[in-house]
């Protein structure tokens, strides 16, 4: 059975019509047939992204007269083929097409209305969440002679004048889609005038009656068993019912789906609203008693707008007061200090005396905000300590060089050269300082992590006092150009490690990577940089492969969805660059041998 062109018109007589339309073509109201995890399509219309209601007032606000009141304001078309031609192999797979079959018909499709309708077709939006791929396009049928809308101008209206145009209108959509293999459907059809609504209504229709009402697919006498089921098969109306079965099946999916996520969605309702009230009851447990009650506990009244008593005129405005009094003119805030200015008290007193009036909650809630008011005030005013790195001791250097060299296996030149751009030095203590940096463009030193180079097996490791490491990473960049932007990312357990990877990729590729990369030392999840990290495409972690790196490897997959695990043959980077070099060496001695061997043989 060829496959065969499916237009179907729909009239929008109000702007209630063209909202509700809207709301259903682009999923703004429940749609439980729809698949939400496929995303839809704008082929017309997308740079304007206002409601469909405002784009068809403006485009009749352009004609001479306003529509009369039974006008049809729009004209909603519903575009599509039959399932033989998205899905050829078994087009009962609801859900399922061939991509580049459905983007050849949606091409060809948008192109057709572009050139028969031009401006007047206001949107086109291709559905791609039900069970097969169709078009739902909207026409303002504008007619400039006259200066109206006219949907019968255009589509044509009742009667035989109306037929003629809406079977011209489906030769014409079928010959734009003749060089796919759509064919259209038989002339004079009653399909040809179903509307958009009746085609839902048929696809959840009861399709068991149209078999069991149809006399044409019934067997004829003296009929044999194979004959009627090779009949059956073959009959066009047979095949509709089976696709028809196929999409109420996919649609029954598509619901019962929807209603998992609606009890889902209730069991998470009610859970956030647990935490709001935990939130509300905490938060309350936050705020300060309020000032006038604690004046009233103190004895004194109010009067003309103050709290009087005891030789106090005090004013309460919310969290503060003020004392006007002569001999008082002091201000302050809070539970805790009304009660030190009008008793006299210092504050362990004050304490005690909210406790026997407002009990240990209440007391409690005025020393925590007594805590917040004194934190605040040391927040800012309090001047901030600047990091200072680990002093440098140029004599020990040589030391950590060989270290880093020798016993870590890291190439001569790259050490020198992270020792010159002064990324690495060392201490007094004879310790490799790898210096943490931030991200911005100028990188700024704002913790240093240290590694122990004296003795055999010394295995010393650890940050500088004063070190932010939620703020500060080692990391270097390598490949491209220096003014590129980072193009990948790599994170590793700690700067020995980072260097190793590093250097196992230019060895192995026998140069420095085609784009600018960034190799970068987390240590922890906790000081993971996600604002400036989730917009790289390629970003790899390479942490250790025993339990603890995998499992911080899956906390950066749930905050960095994109990145991409990587695991060392070795326990860890830099025995893997360790092992490499023994097996270059073993490699260069048997080269050696050889060509010895060769040489003698001559």
């Amino acid at each position: 059975m060829s496959p065969l062109t499916i237009l179907r018109i729909e009239k929008l007589k109000t702007f209630g019509n063209v909202a509700g339309s809207d709301d259903h073509v682009t999923r703004n109201r429940e749609t439980p047939n729809a698949d939400p995890t496929k995303e839809n399509v704008r082929l017309i219309g997308g740079e304007d992204s206002r409601a469909l209601e405002e784009i068809v007032k403006e485009k009749i606000s352009t004609l001479k007269h306003r529509p009369r009141h039974d006008a049809v304001l729009c004209t909603e078309m519903f575009l599509s083929a039959s399932p033989e031609y998205f899905r050829p192999k078994d087009p009962s797979l609801s859900g399922q097409w061939s991509d580049s079959l459905m983007q050849q018909w949606a091409i060809a499709s948008r192109d057709w209305l572009a050139q028969n309708y031009g401006e007047k077709c206001v949107r086109a939006e291709l559905h791609l969440d039900e069970s097969t791929p169709h078009i739902h396009a909207y026409i303002v049928p504008l007619n400039e002679k006259t200066g109206r809308v006219s949907h019968d101008a255009m589509f044509g209206g009742r009667g035989g004048q109306g037929r003629i145009k809406l079977s011209k209108l489906q030769d014409s959509y079928a010959a734009a889609l003749a060089p796919l293999g759509i064919e259209r459907g038989v002339k004079g059809s009653k399909a040809t005038h179903t509307k958009v609504k009746e085609y839902y209504q048929a696809v959840n229709s009861e399709p068991l009656t149209a078999v069991i009402t149809n006399n044409q697919l019934a067997p004829t006498p003296f009929e044999s068993a194979s004959s009627y089921v090779t009949r059956i098969q073959s009959d066009e109306q047979f095949q509709a019912i089976n696709h028809q079965l196929a999409d109420r099946a996919f649609m029954q999916e598509r619901l019962e789906r929807a209603e998992q996520r609606a009890r889902a969605s209730e069991k998470e309702r009610q859970r956030l609203e647990e935490i709001v009230r935990a939130l509300e009851l905490k938060t309350q447990q936050l705020r300060d008693l309020p000032l006038v009650d604690v004046a009233w506990e103190l004895g004194l009244h109010h009067e003309e707008g103050k709290w009087k008593g005891h030789g106090h005129i005090i004013n309460i405005d919310g969290p503060k007061f003020y004392d006007f009094a002569p001999d008082q003119q002091k201000g302050g805030g809070g539970a805790i200090d009304l009660v030190m200015h009008v008793n006299q008290c210092n504050l362990r007193q004050a304490v005690v005396w909210l406790h026997e009036r407002f009990g240990e909650s209440g007391a409690e809630r005025a020393a925590i905000a007594k805590t917040k008011t004194v934190a605040a005030e040391i927040i800012q005013l309090e001047p901030r300590p600047k990091f200072t790195l680990p002093v440098e001791d140029k004599a020990k250097w040589t030391a950590v060089h060989n270290y880093l060299t020798q016993k870590r296996g890291i190439p001569e030149n790259f050490v020198e050269l992270l020792h010159k751009r002064g990324l690495v030095y060392a201490d007094d203590q004879q310790n490799a300082v790898f210096v943490m940096r931030n991200l911005l463009e100028e990188p700024q030193a704002i913790g240093a992590f240290l590694r122990g180079t004296r003795g055999e097996n010394n295995t010393f490791k650890g940050y500088e006092k004063g070190t932010v490491r939620r703020e500060g990473w080692f990391h270097f960049r390598l490949g491209g150009q220096p003014t590129s932007p980072v193009e990948k990312v790599v994170l590793l357990k700690s700067p020995i490690d980072a260097v190793s990877f590093a250097m196992l990729e230019y060895q192995l590729r026998g140069d420095v990577p085609p784009n600018r990369t960034l190799y970068m030392a987390v240590d922890n999840p906790k000081s993971l940089p996600v604002e400036q990290l989730q917009h790289i495409p390629n970003l790899q972690v390479a942490f250790d492969s025993d339990d603890s790196g995998n499992a911080a490897a899956r906390v950066v997959k749930e905050l960095l969805p994109q990145s991409k695990r990587l695991k060392c043959k070795a326990d860890d980077w830099n025995q893997q660059l360790l092992d490499y070099g023994q097996q270059l060496r073993q490699q260069q001695q048997q080269q050696r041998q050889q060509e010895q061997d060769d040489e003698l043989s001559l």
